[in-house]
């Protein structure tokens, strides 16, 4: 295997893709399905396998940027940091809340993925995971609550992490989006968009580092020195959209709410099935 400038530059675009829509609602493993699969093919520079890991290794690169927007939140949930009391809140967010809401999505991703990853992930599926998601950021927007009472991630209860987890189940689907599914499941029950969606980010960060061991574990025998320039290209890349696009979608989605980017799924899946089918 021999990785040239211009696969290089192909991991860069991935990386732009991965760290621009991982944190928005329209699914970011969709969005680098339809780039790879229709352009890039880096499953022609790693191999089958390791291309798949390769999508899960970058999306490091976005954890971080999450760690770094929310650490002194992490730092206080791991006991690190002296706990403060929120406004209108008789508690701060804890660990075991976000461990309670990871259960669901974690137990299923685990017993499915060799699944997941053999059948699921391909265009046909991607394009239905983004109209059904849309579909239901547009029933949450129309029917949550139009005063919620949740404001702060640090008013969820466990029944409203663990109900919240459930419905992250959906973004198991290609395409669903994990936050466009746990957004839409907070709002649904209460939650201001801006809760929901800081909850989402906090939670992304165990599941998706998770993801990433159990895949890299798995398919540590496919990376190899020649890989290291394409994975640490596409990782950094990730890093540095991620957390400019986490840093803008946060001011604005209590503003614009998530019906904009359900409209942006289903053009986008329109126009890709036109094009392509």
């Amino acid at each position: 295997m021999t990785i040239d400038f211009f696969d290089i530059i192909k991991a860069v675009i991935l990386g732009m893709v991965e760290g621009l829509t991982e944190f928005a609602p329209v699914s970011s493993t969709g969005h680098m399905i339809i780039v790879d699969d229709m352009w890039l093919q880096s499953q022609d520079i790693l191999g089958k396998y390791a291309a798949n890991t390769f999508k899960v290794v970058i999306q490091l690169g976005s954890i971080l940027a999450v760690v770094i927007i929310f650490r002194n939140r992490f730092i206080e949930m791991l006991g690190l940091g002296k706990r403060k009391e929120a406004a209108g809140s008789q508690t701060r967010l804890k660990l075991s809340q976000v461990i309670v809401g990871l259960i669901p999505a974690g137990v299923l991703g685990v017993l499915f993925e060799d699944y997941i990853d053999e059948h699921l992930f391909s265009l046909e599926t991607v394009l239905i995971g983004l109209v059904v998601g849309a579909i239901f950021m547009i029933f949450a927007d129309y029917f949550g609550a139009k005063n919620p009472q949740i404001q702060t991630v640090d008013q969820i209860t466990y029944k409203k992490a663990f109900a919240v987890g459930l419905i992250q189940c959906f973004s198991l689907w290609p395409g669903f989006s994990r936050s466009g599914s746990t957004i839409s499941g907070g709002v649904l029950l209460g939650m201001s968009h801006r809760a929901a969606a800081d909850f989402t980010f906090i939670m992304a960060v165990p599941i998706m580092a998770g993801a990433s061991f159990i895949s890299l574990l798995k398919n540590w025998e496919y990376f190899t020195l020649d890989a290291f320039p394409f994975l640490a290209a596409g990782f950094i890349t990730a890093f540095v959209f991620a957390l400019i696009s986490m840093r803008f979608f946060l001011k604005l989605i209590n503003r614009i709410k998530l019906v904009p980017f359900a409209i942006y799924r289903i053009v986008l899946a329109l126009l890709i099935y036109v094009l392509y089918f």
